[in-house]
């Protein structure tokens, strides 16, 4: 799949559900619950064991329907590993140049890492089709999205971190172009307890409030 397919696709969901899992199984239930739920974009931490294998069994099974992705990647080689694995996307905590690079090389989407105006200005201009802005909640969320989005409405933000279904229809209003999820949606807890019906209930959920945010920010009143 060609990086303009990919970054279109994750786009047009708004939404990337990190998994970071204590184990490839787990990662795995998560993964398809998600996807049950109509999110068709899901990441996969490196942080989870045997992450490689976890990514292949899913590209294997759903990856015509689900664009798939590897995050906490850190350098130009795992980024490679993560590809042939069958990554479509690569998220980095901060900006590494070589990985960059290396994954815009290979035709896939790139999402560094970045805080700071100048960390996000870099990541942009060395290739970043989404740039990742964390931890978000620590330095103001939707408030700092819209403070960023000010001087620089060209660099499409991707925030992670504070963002649940209380406040992702604020991040869509301050100019998110898509949110990062953790375990507000990939929440673990509610997979063991109610079952896989639950987790795809609450990937509903956010789906929900993404599109009605962002229809709503199409058709302001008045």
């Amino acid at each position: 799949m060609s990086s303009a397919r990919v970054l279109a696709t994750i786009e047009s969901v708004g939404l990337v559900p990190i998994v970071r899992a204590p184990s490839a199984e787990a990662a795995l239930r998560a993964a398809r619950a998600i996807r049950d739920g109509g999110v068709d974009v899901v990441e996969i931490t490196m942080t989870v064991p045997n992450a490689l294998a976890v990514l292949g069994r899913l590209a294997s099974e759903v990856g015509g329907d689900v664009v798939l992705g590897a995050g906490t990647v850190l350098d130009a080689e795992a980024a490679r590993a993560c590809i042939a694995a069958g990554a479509e996307f690569i998220v980095s905590p901060g900006v590494d140049l070589a990985t960059i690079e290396t994954v815009r090389s290979l035709d896939k989407v790139m999402v560094p890492g970045a805080l700071t105006p100048t960390e996000v200005i870099g990541a942009w201009r060395a290739g970043a089709h989404l740039v990742k802005v964390f931890p978000c909640s620590a330095v103001g969320g939707a408030k700092y999205v819209r403070a960023l989005r000010a001087p620089l409405p060209a660099v499409k933000l991707l925030p992670t971190g504070g963002v649940n279904l209380d406040t992702a229809a604020e991040f869509i209003n301050a100019g998110a172009a898509v949110l990062g999820v953790g375990s507000a949606l990939v929440d673990l807890d509610l997979l063991e307890r109610c079952g896989d019906s639950a987790l795809a209930d609450r990937a509903r959920q956010f789906l929900a409030v993404v599109q009605q945010a962002r229809r709503a920010a199409a058709n302001p009143p008045g």
